[in-house]
C-alpha cells in the first residue's frame, strides 16, 4: 500500500507526504516549519511520526523548512553528498547523526519502501527525485527538470502514480514579465518542462497501471491549473490515453494539500 499528498507544490514552496503500512516519509521541506505542520493538520497526520525527510535538492522553495523540522522533530535528513555541501553552507545547525547520504541510483529501504533515486537536468548542484515501491506498487515523483530523458523514462515507466511536473505555458512566459534571462534559464535544459513537455513525456511512460498523475510545480506566473489540465489532457487523449476514465489529472497547489490517495 502506498498512500500519499502533494502538502504544497509551486514555486513559493515544496513539500509531499507519503506513507505506506509500516511508516511514512516526507520529500522536501520547502516551506516554513509552521506552515508544514499546517499542511500536516490538513492531512490528519503527525509530523513526529515521519521516519525522515528526502531531500531533492538545496534551492529555497525545497529546503526553507528543513533545518527548523530536523531540530524540532529529530527526523533523519536524506540527500546526496553534493546537495548536503549546499545545505550545510545555508544551514550549519542540522545535527550530523541526522544527516544520511542517498547518492543518485541508489537503492535505499526506508519506512516500508525501497526507494530508487535518479538524477534530473536542473540548475542545481546535483538534483535527484525519487521512486516508491511498496508492495509492487510503483509512485513516481519528477519534478524541476528541464527535460524527461530516455533514461528517466526507463525508471520511471509503468508507475501507479505520478506527481509530474507541468511548470509553464510556452507562451505566457514569452509574453510574461520575467527578464529574458530568466525566460532563457526556464527553457533550457536545466530549468523547467513545460505542460506540452510533460504531456508528451508521460505518453512514454504511462501504462495501464497507471490511474493519476499529479500535475505539480506550476508557474504562478506562467500557468494555470485549468491551462494546465486542458494541455497535457489534450495530448494525452491525442495518444488514445482516456483523462475521463483511464487516467486522472489532478491539480496541486502552493498552500492547499491534495487529499490523501491510496495508491
Amino acid at each position: 500500500m502506498i498512500a500519499m499528498s502533494v502538502l504544497a507544490s509551486g514555486s513559493t514552496g515544496n513539500a509531499t507526504y507519503i506513507e505506506s503500512d509500516k511508516g511514512s516519509i516526507l520529500v522536501d521541506a520547502g516551506l516554513t516549519g509552521k506552515k508544514i505542520e499546517g499542511l500536516f493538520q490538513q492531512i490528519d497526520r503527525n509530523i513526529s511520526d515521519l521516519e525522515g525527510i528526502l531531500v531533492t535538492h538545496e534551492h529555497i522553495d525545497h529546503i526553507k523548512g528543513l533545518g527548523v523540522l530536523a531540530r524540532k522533530y529529530k527526523l533523519p535528513i536524506y540527500a546526496n553528498k553534493k546537495t548536503w555541501q549546499m545545505i550545510e553552507a545555508k544551514d550549519k545547525n542540522i545535527p550530523l547523526d541526522q544527516k544520511f547520504n542517498f547518492e543518485p541510483y541508489e537503492i535505499k529501504s526506508i519506512a516500508g519502501f525501497d526507494i530508487e533515486s535518479f538524477s534530473v537536468s536542473h540548475d542545481a548542484i546535483d538534483p535527484q527525485f525519487y521512486i516508491f515501491n511498496n508492495d509492487y506498487k510503483k509512485l513516481t515523483m519528477i519534478t524541476d527538470t528541464g527535460y524527461v530523458s530516455d533514461r528517466m523514462k526507463g525508471m520511471i515507466h509503468g508507475s501507479d502514480a505520478f506527481v509530474f511536473e507541468s511548470n509553464h505555458d510556452v507562451d505566457m512566459l514569452r509574453m510574461g514579465r520575467y527578464p529574458w534571462k530568466t525566460k532563457q534559464r526556464i527553457l533550457s535544459d536545466m530549468g523547467h518542462v513545460s505542460n506540452e513537455d510533460a504531456a508528451h513525456a508521460m505518453c512514454d511512460v504511462i501504462t495501464g497501471s497507471t490511474k493519476r498523475i499529479y500535475l505539480s510545480h506550476l508557474s504562478q506566473d506562467n500557468n494555470m491549473k485549468d491551462l494546465a489540465r486542458m494541455s497535457v489532457g489534450q495530448i494525452l487523449n491525442e495518444h488514445d490515453i482516456d483523462t475521463n476514465k483511464e487516467v486522472m489529472l489532478c491539480d496541486t497547489d502552493k498552500e492547499k494539500a491534495t487529499p490523501i490517495y491510496y495508491i
